[in-house]
């Protein structure tokens, strides 16, 4: 199994970036699927998760207005639309799988993790 992130990179404050997570040999639409970021110096932190079947989505309350995630099961992926991005926003972005249905808040409930996408919100 191997998830890639992708769609980080420098924006400046007030942009937008959407993340992509593929999946090859795991059909994601079966799979709690959520993201993570990691600042430096920081623990990783849960950002967004979403859901199987009726597609719940979670988002962490000082983001949750900023971003949208969704499935994309044509090409396997899971997307995180991140809007009007902040200094505060620059971390590495990971995406994570659980084999579940539901939304876990923490790392050790994920058994499947992508490389990460630096995301860098500067002007």
């Amino acid at each position: 199994v191997q998830l890639q992130a992708s769609g980080g990179g420098l924006v400046q404050p007030g942009g937008s970036l959407r993340l992509s997570c593929a999946a090859s040999r795991l059909p994601l639409k079966w799979y709690a699927s959520a993201w993570f970021r990691q600042a430096p110096g920081k623990e990783r932190e849960w950002v967004s998760c979403i859901t199987v079947g009726d597609e719940k989505t979670y988002y962490t309350d000082s983001l949750k207005d900023r971003l949208t995630i969704s499935r994309d099961n044509t090409n396997n992926a899971v997307n995180l639309q991140m809007n009007s991005l902040k200094p505060e926003d620059t971390a590495i972005y990971y995406c994570a799988v659980s084999d579940s249905r539901g939304c876990f808040f923490d790392t050790g409930s994920y058994e499947f993790w992508g490389r990460g996408t630096q995301v860098t919100v500067s002007s």
